[in-house]
C-alpha cells in the first residue's frame, strides 16, 4: 500500500507541510508554475533551499502583494483585512481546482472556523480569520491539498505532534501555547510538549493533519522510496522542519475468531435480540443463516466474528442470551482495506464519503444516513444526489 508518513517532531504549519511534500513530487516547478497560475488575489509563492542544523531542505515562501508573510507569526495578523469564512470560501470556489481538491480546502478551513467559533464564543459564520484568513494561508492549505491528491497515497499517518510550549502573541493578545483554537482542533490526536519554547503547531497545520491523517502513531514498516523536509523559519536547538515520507506499507491482515452455535428452540425476536448484544459486546460481525437439524427440524445457525481480545466476552454472551449448550470456533485469517473517512461538500449539504483502500484497490461509499436524510429534505430520490 503506498502510505505517506509525516514526522511532526517539531510540530507543523502549513507553509512546513507544502515544502515537505513539495520535496516529493515528481515535478516541483511544474506544480509550483500551476499553484501560482490559480491567481489567488495577490499572493505569489516560490520555494527556496534553506538549512537548520545542517540539513537541507525547502522553504516556502509566500508573498502578498509583495509583502512576504509567515503563517505562524501571529504578531503579523493583525494588520490584515479580517475575512470571514464566507469571503474564504467565495475566494476558494472562483479557483480552477478538482471537485476533490476544493472540497478538502472548504473542509480545512470549516475545521479552523468551528475551532475559532469556540475559542470566542460565537457564531461560525461571524469569525474574523485573523491568524488564518489571509492570502498567504489560503495558498498554503491549497497547495498541501493539491499535493496530497496528486501524490495519490493510500494511506496518511503522522506522528504524535509536539505542539511547544510557553506563550504566543497574536492579535487578541498573548495565549498558552498551544493556542485555544489549536488545542481545540487536535482532540482526540495524541500531542506533546517538550523543552522547546514558542508555538509549534499552528491552527492551519492542525487542521490540515486533522482533516488528511486516519492514524496517529510511530513510522510503520514502510519501504521508503523518497524523503522530503518543509523547513520552518525560525531557529531552534532541533531541526525545525516537518519531514515527509512515502513508500510502501504491507496490506493489513489480522486474525478473527468465528463462533458458531445452532439453536432450534428460540423465537425470532431472541435471537434478533441476542444479535444486537453482540454487536453491543464489540462483534466485527454477527449474522444468522436458516439450516435444517435432527428430523428436519427448522433452525438458525447464528455467527459471530470477533477480535481475539473479545473471544472470551463473546462466548459468555452467547451462552447468555442463546439456548445453545455448546459453540464451536474457527480461527481465520482476515485480509481487510484501510478504511477512513472525508467530507464532500455539495449543493444539498455536506456527505460523509466512507473510503476503503489497499491491494491496489480504492473504493469509496457514501455514507446512507447522509443521502437518506438529503433526499427527505429536499425531495428527492437519491439516485439524484450527485456528489461531484
Amino acid at each position: 500500500m503506498k502510505t505517506l508518513y509525516l514526522e511532526c517532531n517539531m510540530g507543523a504549519a502549513g507553509d512546513m507541510l507544502m515544502a515537505a511534500l513539495l520535496e516529493l513530487h515528481p515535478n516541483q516547478e511544474d506544480f509550483l508554475k500551476r499553484l501560482n497560475d490559480l491567481n489567488i488575489p495577490d499572493v505569489h509563492i516560490e520555494k527556496t533551499t534553506d538549512k537548520k542544523c545542517g540539513i537541507t531542505g525547502t522553504h516556502i515562501k509566500v508573498t502578498v502583494g509583495g509583502i512576504d508573510e509567515d503563517e505562524h507569526i501571529h504578531e503579523h495578523h493583525h494588520h490584515h483585512h479580517h475575512s470571514h469564512l464566507s469571503d474564504i470560501e467565495h475566494i476558494i470556489g472562483h479557483l480552477n481546482l478538482p471537485q476533490k481538491v476544493h472540497n478538502d480546502v472548504i473542509s480545512v478551513y470549516r475545521l479552523i472556523a468551528e475551532a475559532e467559533s469556540k475559542a470566542h464564543n460565537c457564531d461560525i459564520e461571524n469569525i474574523h480569520f485573523h491568524e488564518v484568513g489571509t492570502m498567504d494561508a489560503i495558498a498554503d492549505i491549497t497547495g498541501v491539498c493539491m499535493l496530497i491528491n496528486e501524490l495519490g497515497a493510500d494511506e496518511i499517518i503522522a506522528s504524535p505532534i509536539n505542539v511547544g510550549k510557553g506563550q504566543v502573541k497574536c492579535a487578541h493578545g498573548i495565549l498558552p501555547v498551544p493556542a485555544p483554537a489549536t488545542a481545540y482542533i487536535l482532540r482526540d490526536v495524541p500531542v506533546y510538549s517538550n523543552n522547546i519554547e514558542g508555538e509549534l503547531c499552528t491552527p492551519t497545520g492542525a487542521a490540515l493533519l486533522k482533516h488528511f491523517v486516519s492514524k496517529f502513531a510511530s513510522m510503520p514498516i514502510m519501504k521508503i522510496k523518497k524523503t522530503g523536509y518543509g523547513l520552518g523559519t525560525k531557529d531552534f536547538e532541533a531541526a525545525n522542519c516537518v519531514r515527509a515520507f512515502i513508500g510502501e506499507t504491507e496490506d493489513k491482515t489480522d486474525k478473527v475468531i468465528e463462533l458458531i452455535c445452532n439453536v432450534d428452540d428460540m423465537t425470532g425476536e431472541r435471537i434478533g435480540f441476542a444479535v444486537n448484544r453482540l454487536f453491543d459486546g464489540g462483534a466485527l460481525d454477527v449474522f444468522t443463516t436458516p439450516i435444517f437439524m435432527k428430523k428436519n427440524r427448522p433452525a438458525v445457525l447464528l455467527t459471530c466474528i470477533c477480535s481475539e481480545d473479545k473471544r472470551d466476552k463473546m462466548i459468555h454472551l452467547i451462552f447468555k442470551h442463546t439456548t445453545t449448550i455448546g459453540i464451536r470456533e474457527n480461527i481465520s485469517n482476515r485480509y481487510v482495506l484501510d478504511r477512513t473517512e472525508e467530507l464532500v461538500t455539495t449543493s444539498y449539504g455536506d456527505i460523509r464519503i466512507k473510503k476503503s483502500s489497499g491491494y491496489g484497490v480504492v473504493k469509496r461509499k457514501a455514507e446512507y444516513d447522509d443521502l437518506e436524510k438529503i433526499s427527505k429534505e429536499n425531495s428527492i430520490d437519491i439516485s439524484d444526489i450527485k456528489l461531484e
